[in-house]
């Protein structure tokens, strides 16, 4: 039973990726044709189509009442893509961009941390919760929209929007097919996911929270993973700290968002006792990381990768150490 979790869970994490990919085509192609600009395409429809993972996972398990599963991945994502993600992109080449860019972004992931936190201890999320989030979300995406067009009023794409933009299929009756089945793969590769992913918790005697917070976290950060190692070869360090910070600001303000307009839930107590905490604490280590000296060289890396899998092991101390 517990191999065929494990092969559920390859599965899932197969049809995810796959499937955010095929997305990802077609809603460029769509809002090509929409008359959207690269810029805007790249604040809103790819930054959305890039958390379509996280989105589906979580959504599922919060309709399948595995809200613990579909939290513990939001917060274990963002806990990922700081410490795995900027630590894997900084050791292939270091992570440099301009300082005033990096703390914006920034501030805006501690906010929406922030406000996670707030409303998690005030205890059950519910509808007007997620508008809320929502509405912030909408502003922040305004905020960078005006931002980016004052700064580049050509609208010129980054090199790599650039080369996502080249990808897109040109025929509109293509794209719509793309994302039809991009929707199709995701839905069941989540599906497969969480099902997996319940089995092996339950087969292991370990939580559903800890299952989120690593496997299932780990599993719907590849994308931002592959991200992350690709623009450290190419030396965009700017696209892998923009990806892992806007990232965590969409985890947070539309997933949750919508997980509480979907369905009222709350957090698990493990999770406001300790995880919650490294989230935020990992959120507010960009801020000195970035002060000294300007970038995440290798050094800082590897420091990064060293929390990250001390993170890891402390979730499973009571099979590690007990067993």
């Amino acid at each position: 039973m517990t191999a065929m979790a494990f092969l559920m869970v390859g599965g899932g994490l197969v049809l995810l990726a796959v499937g955010g990919e095929i997305l990802l085509r077609g809603a460029i192609s769509i809002a090509r044709h929409l008359g959207l600009s690269p810029m805007l395409i790249g604040l809103t429809i790819v930054a959305c189509a890039t958390s379509m993972p996280e989105l589906m996972v979580t959504v599922t398990a919060g309709l399948e009442g595995s809200t613990d599963i579909g939290v513990g991945n939001i917060v274990g994502s963002n806990i990922a893509n700081i410490l795995l993600i900027l630590g894997v992109g900084a050791l292939i080449y270091p992570l440099e961009t301009k300082p005033c860019d990096v703390m914006r972004d920034t501030i805006a992931m501690i906010l929406a941390t922030a406000v996670f936190i707030i409303f998690a201890f005030l205890g059950e999320f519910t509808l007007w919760h997620g508008l809320f989030m929502l509405a912030l979300l909408v502003l922040y995406i305004g905020r960078s929209y005006y931002r980016e067009k004052k700064c580049n009023p050509k609208e010129e794409a980054d090199p790599e929007l650039a080369e996502e933009l080249a990808a897109a299929p040109g025929s509109v009756p293509l794209a719509a097919f793309l994302l039809v089945i991009g929707v199709l793969f995701l839905i069941f590769g989540s599906e497969l996911l969480i099902d997996g992913a319940e089995s092996i918790a339950r087969a292991a005697g370990i939580s559903e929270t800890v299952i989120g917070v690593t496997l299932v976290a780990l599993g719907t950060s590849l994308p931002e993973l592959a991200t992350g190692i690709v623009a450290g070869l190419r030396k965009h360090t700017e696209v892998a700290l923009g990806n892992a910070l806007g990232s965590n600001i969409f985890n947070l303000l539309l997933i949750i968002g919508i997980l509480a307009v979907v369905t009222p839930f709350t957090v698990s107590p493990s999770i406001l006792q300790f995880d919650i905490w490294v989230m935020a604490g990992v959120s507010l280590l960009i801020i000195p990381v970035m002060s000294l000296g300007g970038k995440i060289c290798r050094s800082k890396g590897v420091f990064f990768l060293v929390l990250y899998v001390a993170y890891i092991l402390y979730q499973f101390r009571d099979k590690l150490f007990l067993s």
